[in-house]
This record gives C-alpha cells, structure tokens and sequence, in this order.
C-alpha cells in the first residue's frame, strides 16, 4: 500500500524546522565564543592598564597627604602661637598685681594653669620645657602676691565687734539696761532674773541675728582667693594667715565685750560679791559669743573656704580655740573651785547655760578639727553638774550641823531657818534644770522623787538642827515659842511654794499639828503656875472646898492673907511674864494674834471669877489697890503686848 502526501509532507517540514535550528544553535555558540573571547581581551587590557596607572596613583596620595600634614602642622602652630598670645597676655596682668583688678587678676591665672597644662602635653614640641619652667616661675610669684593679697583683704575687713553691736543682736529680753550697759546686773539678784528670762516661753523662740563680721561683697572674692590658693597646694599658707587675722579679732571683740582671762588662783582670791558677779557675766558672755560671735565666725568661714570641708573646719578650729579655751577655763576654775552653799544656784545657772548652748555648739563646732573643743564643752558641763550635786550633799550636812552662835533672845525665827527656807524655794525655780541634772546621774528618770527626796532631807536637817538650838534657852516656854516659831514658819513658806506640790499635803498637815503642839506647850510652861494662883485651892484652911457667902471679912475659914497673898503672887509674876515676853516674838501677824487669844481665852476667865469671888474681901480692907492692881481689861490691854519684840529701853504702851 503506498504512503499518503500528507504524511510526507509533515515529515519533510520537520526535518526542515530541525536543521534551522541546528544552524541557529551554531551561530550562538559561535557568538558566545566570540564574546568571551572579546571580554578575556578587555579585561587583559584593564589589567595593563590599571598596571600603568599604579605609579600615578601613589604620587597623587603622597601629595595629599603631604597637603594634609602642612594644614596639621599649620594649625598647631597656631594654637602654639595663641598659646603664646595668652601667656603674654597673663603675664602683663600678674606683674601688673591684684590689687587693681583682682578678678582679672585671678583670670590671668587660671589661663596661666590652663598653659603650664596644654605645654605638659606637648612635651614634644622644642621649647615646651623652657615654656613650662617660665610659666611656672610666673605662677609661683602670682600665688605669693595672691597669699598677700589675701592677707591684706582679710585684714582690711577685719574689726573687733563692738558690745553695741551685739546687744542689738539680742532679744529684747537679753539686751542689758540701760544703767548698766556691757554688763549683766551680776550680785544676788542675778540668779532670778536669769532665771526669769530662762524660763519665758518668748526666749524658746527668740531670734539671734549674728553680726556681719565681713562685708558680703567682700566674701566671693576672698573665697576665689583661698580656692587659688589651695589649687596651688598653699593650704598651710592660707590656714596660718587666716588663723592669725581672724583669731585675734575674735579675741579683742570678746575682751572689748568685758571677758576676762582668769586662773583658778584668780577664782579662789576673790570676794564672793565679785565672783558671782563675775559669773553672771559669764553666762551673758557665753550666750553672746556662742550664738552670735561663733556662729557668725563659722557663717564666714564656710563661705571663705566653700568647697574644701578639711580646711574650712581646721580653720574655724584653731581661729575659735583660744577664745572658747578663754571661756570655758573660767567655767573649770569655777567648777574646781572649794564648794560652798552659796555657790549651788550660780552652778545650777552656769549649767544650765551649757546645756541651753549644747545643740548648738555640735552644731556651730562640728566636723573632727572640732572634736576637742565639743568634748570641753560636754566636760565642762558635766564637772558643773557634779559639783552641783556635791554641793547639795554639803548643804544638807551644813544645815544639819550648823553651829553659829548667833543668838535668837527673843524665840523668833532663826536666820539659818529663813536661809534655808530661801534656798529651798530658789531651788524650785530650778526644777526643770535639776531634773536634767539628776538625770546626769540616775538612770530610772525619777526626777521629781529625787528632788522631794533632796527637799525632806534638807528640812530634816533644819528641824534637827533647831531642836538642838532650841535648847539652849533655859526657859522652856520660850524653847517651844522658839519652835513654833520656826515650824510655822516652814509650813507657810512651804504652803506658798512650789514646794507643797512635792512635799504633799500629808506633810504640810503633820507639821502644823507639830506648830499647835509646841503652842500649847508654851501655853502649859509659860502660865500654869501664874494660872495656879487663881486656884480656890489652899485658899480655906481646911486645904479646900468653895467659899459661899462671902461679905467682905472672913468666914468659912477663908483666909484673907492667903487671898492678899494670892494677888500680890498674880500681879509679881504677870508683870514679870508681861516684861520678858513683851521681848519675846512671834513675828507672824496672824500665829501672834492666835497665841494672845489663846492665852486670854484660858486666863481672862480664870481671873474674872478669882477676882469676883474674892474681890470683896480685899475692897473692904486697906489699901485695895496695892493687892487688886489690874482688872480684866487691864490684862487684855497688857496681852496685847506680848509677843511684839520691844527692847527694854522702849517706853511701854
């Protein structure tokens, strides 16, 4: 069967297709070929090319650099140069001194140091050591014209405060009157009117405005001095200029204020009216420079030495040391010196100043260059109170053996008794010291028992010292007025007084019933007998019995000489009783008046009835007057003489 014409025809144009693209695959390859071969050929040539250019290249990056290191060296050279500029600029203002213009001055100096810095660094450069040795020549002549400077400055500033000045920076309550101006009163009123101004509540928050020691102006420029200094390493230097200006000035602005230098020889020579007024001054003193000269000194030194704390408190240290050294020895002597009751109060007060001062002395004088002058302080406060507490021990004893001769002739109240009485109450005006004082010692806190305890103690003393007195009188009437006296006196004094509160009514009660049982004793030894007198017994000469009927002779075995006899006895011994206790005291108003009732309530009555019953045996016989010499109101007139203290030169009433 033959093939049909399709079929071949389909074949010859594969066949066709096949060898057009056999051809087209050929040409590519040979265009492929053809290419690489060109790309091999260019880069041979970039190759060659790159190879004659190489030696350009490094020429050109050699003179760039070359270019770059003249503008480096270029530069330098000006910064050397303006370096140069400035160093001729400070050295013109350093010769030409501080004095003109002392913050130029001071600029000249910093671009000085900002110099001798930048030529340390480029130690490289030829002539940077010569540079470096004049700057620093430079800079040591300026700092020694700056050490006198500062010298001149701070002393030019530099003056003693007057007392005026310092009293205006008191409270008004502190500030002295104007009859005695620089000096507290001083003397026995002191202690009160210290102690008054102590305890007013205004004081807790009264103002004290330090003087101005140093301008403010003045101050930045002293500061910027000091820190120049100091940057120099001359911190010995400035401490010693400071310390010799300032100390001294300080020291003639407390002497000026009238504070005296004394040793403890000095303390124990002086007549005591000088010495407690010496130690109210004292007191005064110590407020003023610790609250206004000390405090004002720190407020200067810490501006003058801002920003170097070791220096600014080495300095403030050893300017203050002699004055508080001045200061505090008299406190010492004082606090060593031989104790004596009399001293208690002007120690109680000095005490009491140290502990009002105590926060701000670790305040005013911190820092460790501080460290031996707040110890003084804590030391001197502790002596005072030990010697206070000492001398109360010696007062109680004091009292309890007291031995004066001082006589009390007419019973009234002893000195000893209203000097202690006295002191007790001044005592009171010390209790919140004495709480702090006794707490110095005792750990429980029971302050207000101790001073009770203190106070029982020193009246026990008192009472048994007045039993021992209270028998030298041979009268024993006049031994328990003398007592009475005495004890009434306390019970008031003590009813009146702060002292009541402690005390406690019990003993208040327990001591007047003590006062009534030395009044009737007087009563019983003073007027028994005389009141035996107007006794109807061993008037009958049966030895007893009433007398009834009487008519004016005798019966019932009435014996008229035993009645003439009865009155004549009467009148010798209450006109002897009028003329010794005429002489007698009872210096309370009140006790006196009570004590003459007393007495008239039991012999008035006795006398009416004697002298009625048996009167009228004497009125119709010779000479009545010489035996009924006084009636009642006689003898009520004449009571009321008793007791009053007369001398016997005095005419009677």
């Amino acid at each position: 069967m033959g093939v049909p014409a399709t079929a071949t025809l389909g074949d010859n144009f594969l066949r066709e297709r096949a060898a057009k693209m056999r051809e087209s695959l050929q040409k590519s390859q040979t265009i492929t070929d053809n290419v690489v071969t060109i790309l091999g050929s260019f880069d041979h040539r970039l190759s060659a090319l790159e190879t004659a250019m190489r030696p350009t290249q490094i020429r050109t990056n050699s003179i760039r650099k070359a270019h770059e290191n003249i503008d480096k060296t270029l530069k330098a050279a000006e910064v050397i140069l303006a370096q140069f500029d400035l160093s001729r600029q400070a050295e013109t203002k350093i010769l030409r001194g501080p004095h003109e213009d002392l913050e130029s001055y001071l600029g000249a100096i910093g671009q000085l140091r900002n110099i001798i810095k930048f030529f340390s660094g480029h130690k490289g450069f030829k002539s940077s050591e010569v540079v470096l040795n004049q700057a620093n020549n430079l800079l040591a002549k300026a700092i020694s014209k700056l050490e006198d400077e500062f010298r001149q400055l701070l002393s030019s500033y530099s003056k003693p405060v007057e007392p005026e000045r310092l009293f205006d920076c008191l409270p008004k309550s502190l500030q002295p009157s104007s009859e005695s101006p620089g000096h507290d009163s001083g003397g026995k009123n002191h202690s009160s009117n210290h102690h008054s101004a102590h305890h007013d509540n205004s004081l807790e928050t009264a103002v004290y405005t330090p003087p101005t020691l140093i301008p403010p102006r003045v101050l930045p420029l002293l500061h910027d001095l000091s820190q120049q200094m100091v940057q120099a390493g001359h911190q010995q230097q400035i401490l010693k200029v400071y310390r010799d200006t300032r100390s001294v000035v300080l020291e003639e602005s407390l002497r000026k204020l009238g504070v005296e230098k004394l040793s403890k020889d000095d303390v124990q020579k002086m007549a005591w009216e000088v010495l407690e007024a010496k130690i109210g001054n004292w007191i005064h003193f110590m407020r003023i420079a610790v609250k206004l000269l000390f405090a004002g000194e720190r407020k200067v030194c810490d501006q003058i030495f801002e920003g170097f704390e070791s220096l600014r408190d080495q300095s403030f240290a050893e300017v203050t040391s002699s004055s508080v050294s001045v200061l505090f020895s008299f406190g010492e002597a004082i606090a060593k010196s031989k104790r004596s009751p009399e001293k208690l109060f002007v120690l109680l007060d000095m005490y009491e100043i140290m502990r009002e001062l105590h926060s701000e002395i670790e305040t005013i004088f911190k820092g460790k260059a501080c460290n031996e002058i707040r110890e003084s302080a804590s030391g001197l406060t502790k002596r005072l109170a030990q010697t206070a507490k000492d001398t109360f021990g010696d007062f109680e004893e004091a009292v309890e053996k007291d031995a004066t001769k001082t006589a009390v002739l007419d019973g009234t109240v002893h000195p000893l008794t209203s000097y202690v009485i006295n002191y007790v109450k001044f005592l009171f005006d010390y209790q919140a010291t004495l709480k702090q004082l006794f707490q110095e010692f005792e750990d429980s806190g029971q302050t207000n028992s101790e001073l009770a305890t203190v106070t029982m103690q020193i009246m026990q003393a008192l009472q048994s010292n007045l039993d021992g007195k209270s028998k030298h009188y041979r009268d024993p009437a006049l031994t328990h007025l003398f007592l009475m006296n005495n004890i009434h006196y306390i019970v008031r004094s003590v009813r009146r007084s702060e002292a009541k509160d402690l005390l406690g009514d019990d003993w208040v009660q327990r001591h007047r019933r003590v006062v009534q049982q030395h009044a009737n004793q007087y009563k019983r030894n003073a007027w028994s007998k005389i009141l035996q007198c107007l006794s109807v017994q061993g008037l009958t000469s049966s030895g007893g019995g009433s007398v009834p009927g009487i008519d004016g002779g005798n019966s019932s075995g009435v014996s008229k000489a035993l009645i003439k006899d009865r009155f004549k006895t009467f009148n010798m011994q209450f006109e002897e009783l009028h003329q010794r206790q005429s002489q007698w005291a009872v210096p309370d108003t009140e006790l006196r008046e009570s004590l003459r009732l007393s007495v008239a309530e039991v012999l008035l009555p006795a006398y009416r009835s004697f002298l009625k019953r048996f009167g009228p045996l004497i009125d119709g016989g010779k000479n009545p007057q010489k035996y009924v010499r006084y009636q009642p109101e006689d003898l009520e007139r004449m009571l009321g003489e008793f007791f009053e203290g007369k001398n016997l030169s005095e005419p009677k009433r």
